[in-house]
């Protein structure tokens, strides 16, 4: 099989990297979101591995080859960690998928569905703090002021998550087992000959 040598920019858009996957190129896809979310809609030949369960040591094998590794999540901020993550071990080759399954999905690209999956992350993000501020504003005019502090939290939790890409509630809800319960551990990486 033909090798090509990892693209030179750091990046691709999501229609450049469908014309390469069109064209059978020899490539790694990584899909760092939760297994609900993968569930509910990814990008065709990508492979689950949540961020959590990223083993950069698996991937050294990978990279060996040159072999570029593409790597998207919801949106960018997750990719980009994994993509740190992996660099720092050494791991050469990773690009991230500009805008993620979302910008794939806005350009109209074909998406694979799994079926059965739970509430992608960012909806659970939102009941929760949904339901948290309205509780505490319900709970601060009827029962004491003191309850307006839990919406002031919340509300500049949302602004950090806005302002720096990171959402502490997303993070933690990640690590909760209905998001893990079919999760392809990055075992199955090496066990599968490769995330393709």
């Amino acid at each position: 099989m033909k090798t090509v040598a990892p693209p030179a920019q750091s990046t691709i858009q999501p229609r450049e990297l469908q014309r390469l996957l069109a064209q059978a190129l020899p490539a790694q896809l990584i899909d760092v979101r939760t297994p609900g979310e993968f569930a509910a809609g990814h990008v065709p030949g990508a492979r689950l591995i949540p961020l959590d369960d990223l083993n950069p040591a698996d991937f050294r094998r990978l990279a060996e080859n040159g072999d570029p590794i593409y790597i998207l999540c919801q949106s960018g901020g997750r990719a980009r960690k994994a993509i740190a993550k992996l660099e720092e071990a050494g791991v050469d080759g990773c690009v991230l998928v500009e805008g993620g399954t979302q910008a794939w999905i806005d350009a109209g690209l074909p998406v694979e569905r799994s079926g059965g999956g739970g509430l992608p992350l960012m909806r659970q993000v939102q009941i929760i703090v949904g339901s948290l501020s309205g509780l505490g504003a319900a709970l601060a005019l009827a029962v004491n002021s003191y309850f307006a502090v839990i919406p002031l939290i919340l509300g500049c939790g949302l602004l950090f998550a806005g302002l720096t890409g990171t959402c502490g509630l997303a993070l933690l809800l990640a690590k909760m087992p209905w998001n893990r319960a079919r999760s392809c551990s990055a075992g199955c990486v090496a066990n599968s000959g490769g995330p393709s």
